[in-house]
């Protein structure tokens, strides 16, 4: 079966208002940057993500935050976007805040059927008690807060039930990928990526190099096609363009 689109615009195209979102990469590393500017271009607003970050202020899903287009975000760092706090702060704007760990494993756990699991971080703090902001009023004080999660002991330990996360749709970013959307990442860019396609019903891959099947190797394929439903292959000019968070120069 042949997944390949058009074009990023094409592959975005249904995306709706809405929609929930689990968007690969960490920081600026691995984000799928064409198909997150063709979704800002198409206009879908309300948009529930499920992100590690939030981007920059002007880059990744930054551009989308900045423009008001974001409703819910569900991550575990706010990381280098003043825009992002403030839309936190002032209430514009829903944060779920989650341990990195458990993120990952929550979206894991959506790609492979499993509805909630037991983990050890997070117990006796507000995160299994419950009473993080999760939305504010606009002079600051709380206007949603966390609920509290059920605990369990396991062999005397506690440990706190979360759910598994399952969105609508998922944009990742592949070094390399056949048109049956079996998907290789490259080093640190693999990150989030295979697990954010995970939990995607429908999952959209932009790869910097797309190959024919039967050239990638089934030992070095790192996220099997039966996770992707349509792939987008970028210009060599979109497949460069990877912008750095944090430059440091040495004299």
């Amino acid at each position: 079966m042949d997944k390949t689109s058009p074009s990023a615009a094409a592959a975005v195209a249904d995306i709706g208002h809405g929609a929930s979102l689990a968007v690969g990469g960490f920081g600026l590393c691995g984000i799928p940057s064409t198909l997150i500017s063709a979704l800002h271009a198409q206009g879908a607003t309300s948009l529930r993500v499920v992100s590690n970050n939030c981007g920059t202020d002007d880059h990744g899903l930054g551009i989308l935050l900045d423009v008001g287009r974001i409703a819910r975000v569900t991550g575990s760092y706010v990381g280098e976007n003043k825009e992002f706090a403030r839309q936190y702060l002032t209430g514009e704007l829903e944060v779920e805040l989650v341990p990195q760990g458990t993120l990952a494993e929550r979206l894991r756990a959506g790609g492979c059927g499993i509805p909630a699991f037991y983990t050890p971080a997070g117990v006796g703090t507000p995160l299994a008690d419950g009473g993080i902001p999760w939305r504010h009023h606009a002079d600051g004080t709380v206007a949603t807060a966390s609920p509290a999660k059920e605990t369990r002991s396991f062999d005397n330990r506690d440990f706190v039930l979360e759910q598994a996360i399952t969105c609508d749709f998922a944009l990742v970013r592949a070094a390399r990928g056949d048109r049956h959307g079996n998907l290789v990442f490259n080093k640190s860019a693999r990150n989030f990526n295979p697990l954010a396609a995970m939990a995607g019903r429908i999952t959209i891959a932009e790869v910097e190099e797309l190959v024919e099947p039967g050239t990638l190797s089934p030992d070095e394929i790192h996220l099997p096609g039966v996770f992707v439903q349509r792939v987008v292959a970028l210009t060599a000019q979109q497949a460069c363009d990877k912008q750095i968070e944090k430059r440091t120069v040495q004299l």
